[in-house]
């Protein structure tokens, strides 16, 4: 491991296109049906120039960086550290698209002269769900630090919006733009860290790129603030990224061999995107790296690629690499056609195994614990489905409950779960008044007024709380999840018709020069992601698929 300031990345571009021919590519909206350079390491602020046949670059909002507070800006990537400058101009010179985004950060405020009587307590989930499946608990989950809602009030407020900036965490500058109807926004105060390490507080909602002056004032004037000092101004950032339609699905370049881009450099916003980029450009560029280059080349070499029913980083990637950028991109359940299924309880059934088929997850205690978790949901299933009655022996278990259908066939605890006869207190955990605060538990844990399933089947109440979720989940959407399962297989269906590289769209006949243009930038790899390409038509997809059947007919001829 080594640290040092990157100055710029070093390619090697023995190909027959010259430097004027990369600058011509720079300006079109093309992308190269192959690399025109391949990177050989990178040089750093020092000189030193270090080897390397991958490299994988997450520049952040350091590309081009350019602070603003008030009216005066400056070069910086973040408060107090320097832009990276030439690396934003030498991925330009080897032909890159380059555009222009910006984001911001809220001043840092002392939590030591705040006034929280007079604010709302958010308190956080209870119980704690860990981040990994091979935690069972999580560090101070009984000591938690609470955060606090305040308000914006009526101010003047210095405007300075002309660059592009995230639409779903806006400035407070945007919101007083596209929102001129409202008096008032809500501000989240949240600790950085725990009182024992900090004080700092971080006022979620208020990013701005006010004066320093201004931003004090306008502090002063917000409920429960009055007499807040301001530790660190917020500002804005404005950065280069590059358009991300210039990307494989492995993260690496279409115009570079061995670069791989991840984070804000590809249009994105936000801690997590950023995070599950970088693990997915990581893992190929290391997978590439001990594989030769002729095994990378024939794609002979693993991979690790997600499409859109495999999880939300495959959405993520999909949307990028298809339809590109013109705002900074963030993740929602609502961008994913297969939302039921890509679930936070189930990530480690949906990929874990995948990735260990890659040599990605080597942990035999996490593998084994992966087979326990699956025999366990067996067998609380199994459970579930030995218990069957007739529906008038189910009808006395509800309490008579005129819902039950007496149709005469039975069924089973299972089934009466995915109807919502039988419910789940999912909460049955967290009753402990001496390790949770009564205000986490919610009022109102029953929807359906049915019994609980340990009511009707006892021994459910020795299956692990863990378990018991994932399964009464699963039972809960078992025809919306059976319906998604059917669209998922004929989604891959597509996914796995391949389309050539090196397609010159503008022999396509039927296709029209909007539909070669969008085509020709994207250069998707499959039939199934040239359909989701923003203004591709049914004809021109059925163009292009006679095109492909035609080319490989004659070439094996």
């Amino acid at each position: 491991m080594l640290a040092g300031s990157v100055a710029d990345i070093l390619l090697d571009r023995s190909t027959e296109l010259d430097e004027q021919a990369l600058k011509r590519l720079a300006s079109q909206d093309s992308t190269l049906a192959t690399s025109s350079a391949t990177v050989v390491g990178v040089r750093l602020e020092s000189g030193e120039i270090i080897r390397a046949r991958k490299v994988v670059i997450t520049t952040g909002t350091f590309l081009g960086g350019e602070i603003h507070i008030g009216l005066k800006a400056f070069p910086s990537g973040r408060k107090g550290e320097a832009a990276s400058i030439g690396l934003s101009k030498s991925l330009k010179d080897a032909g890159f698209r380059l555009g222009r985004m910006k984001t911001g950060t809220p001043p840092r405020l002392d939590g030591l002269t705040i006034d929280y009587s007079r604010m709302p307590k958010q308190l956080g989930d209870m119980p704690v769900s860990p981040f990994s499946f091979i935690h069972d608990s999580v560090p101070h989950a009984n000591d938690q630090v609470a955060c606090y809602q305040t308000h914006t009030t009526p101010a003047s407020i210095h405007i300075r919006e002309t660059i592009r900036g995230p639409r779903y965490c806006p400035s407070l500058e945007s919101k007083v733009k596209r929102f001129s109807e409202k008096e008032s926004h809500l501000i989240w105060l949240e600790p950085e860290g725990l009182p024992e390490h900090t004080s700092t507080v971080y006022p979620n909602g208020i990013s701005n790129t006010m004066p320093e002056d201004i931003q004090q004032k306008f502090l002063r004037m917000i409920p429960g603030l009055e007499n807040v000092v301001m530790t660190q101004p917020g500002y804005g950032v404005e950065y280069d990224h590059v358009d991300p339609r210039e990307l494989k699905r492995t993260l690496e370049t279409k115009r570079v061999t061995g670069l791989y881009m991840a984070g804000q450099i590809n249009g994105t916003t936000g801690y997590e995107e950023a995070a599950a980029q970088g693990l997915l450009a990581g893992a190929n560029a290391g997978l590439a790296a001990v594989h030769s280059k002729a095994e990378c080349e024939s794609q002979e070499a693993p991979q690790l690629t997600l499409d859109r029913s495999d999880g939300y980083l495959g959405v993520l990637i999909d949307d990028l690499i298809t339809r590109g950028v013109n705002e900074p991109y963030r993740v929602f359940t609502a961008r994913s056609e297969y939302r039921l299924s890509s679930r936070a309880n189930n990530a480690d059934l949906r990929l874990t195994r995948r990735a260990a088929a890659l040599g990605l997850v080597r942990d035999s205690a996490r593998l084994a614990r992966l087979d326990t978790v699956e025999a366990d949901m067996a067998h609380a299933q199994a459970m579930l489905e030995q218990v069957v009655h007739l529906p008038h022996i189910w009808e006395a278990q509800m309490g008579g409950s005129r819902r039950v259908v007496r149709d005469g066939v039975r069924k089973s605890a299972l089934d009466m779960i995915r109807k919502g006869f039988l419910i789940e207190d999912l909460w049955a955990g967290a009753r402990d008044p001496e390790n949770v605060p009564l205000e986490h538990i919610p009022k109102a844990r029953k929807l359906t007024g049915g019994p609980e399933i340990s009511a009707i089947v006892p021994a459910w109440a020795d299956v692990p709380l863990d378990i018991r979720q994932r399964v009464v989940t699963e039972a809960m959407y078992h025809g919306h999840l059976r319906q998604l399962s059917t669209e998922a297989n004929t989604f891959k269906r597509e996914e796995s018709m391949r389309l050539p590289a090196d397609i010159d769209y503008s022999k396509v006949r039927v296709l029209s020069h909007e539909e070669v243009d969008k085509l020709s930038i994207v250069r998707p790899d499959t039939f199934g992601a040239a359909k989701r390409i923003d203004g591709i038509t049914p004809g021109g997809i059925l163009a292009l698929l006679k095109y492909v059947r035609q080319n490989r007919a004659a070439q094996s001829a």
